[in-house]
């Protein structure tokens, strides 16, 4: 009875019924409706680009290959959640891992051919010192973001950022609604403690 209902409610379910006939076409009119979404999700949950555009292509790509498994019980766009949350979750591991091996901050100094430092050049536009407090608060809020463990994150950025309801939430990942909203408040005031402190900083 639920799988009837939420299949009728998915704006989705016609596309992913002619991509599971073989329409490319099809497939390609869902990544273009949700790549933007799913690129969000990967940003935040990873904070680097490069890393959640290969994300967001993977995911699209595993969809793809695994869209007649789609039973339908759930609509297409939390599906995609999941792939992408999964994946993201795999290449942060990756990414910890690697970043025990490797102590490199972009903040350094760039050393130059002659032994000598030198920083970056500063523009000559009158909006650039704006634009560089603007772009370090925006790294700033993404690096609080980062902080937080993976469960208190996700719930975060599903939540936040993606506007999901904590029923949808709850369906996800597969936790109580309650949990969700512990979590999620759990999650506001470590961002809210971890911003003033960075304000403190600017």
């Amino acid at each position: 009875m639920r799988e009837k209902k939420q299949k009728t409610t998915d704006e989705d379910y016609e596309f992913v019924s002619l991509c599971k006939k073989g329409d490319v076409d099809a497939f390609g009119v869902l990544v273009k409706k949700h790549q933007k979404s799913m690129f969000n999700i990967a940003y935040r949950m990873i904070g680097n680009y490069e890393e959640a555009c290969d994300i967001v292509q993977d995911a699209f790509v595993s969809a793809y290959r695994s869209i007649k498994s789609f039973k339908g019980t759930a609509k297409f766009s939390t599906w995609l959640y999941t792939i992408v949350m999964n994946l993201s979750k795999n290449r942060l591991k990756q990414l910890k891992t690697q970043r025990h091996r490797e102590k490199f901050s972009i903040n350094n100094p760039i050393p130059t051919n002659d032994g000598q430092t030198r920083g970056e050049l500063a523009s000559s536009e009158p909006s650039a010192l704006e634009n560089l407090e603007k772009r370090d608060v925006q790294q700033k809020v993404q690096e609080c973001i980062n902080s937080l463990d993976e469960e208190f994150r996700e719930v975060l950025i599903l939540r936040d950022i993606q506007g999901l309801s904590y029923g949808e939430i709850s369906d996800l990942l597969e936790v109580p609604e309650g949990t969700v909203k512990s979590r999620l408040f759990r999650a506001r005031e470590a961002i809210k403690d971890c911003l003033k402190e960075v304000i403190g900083d600017l």
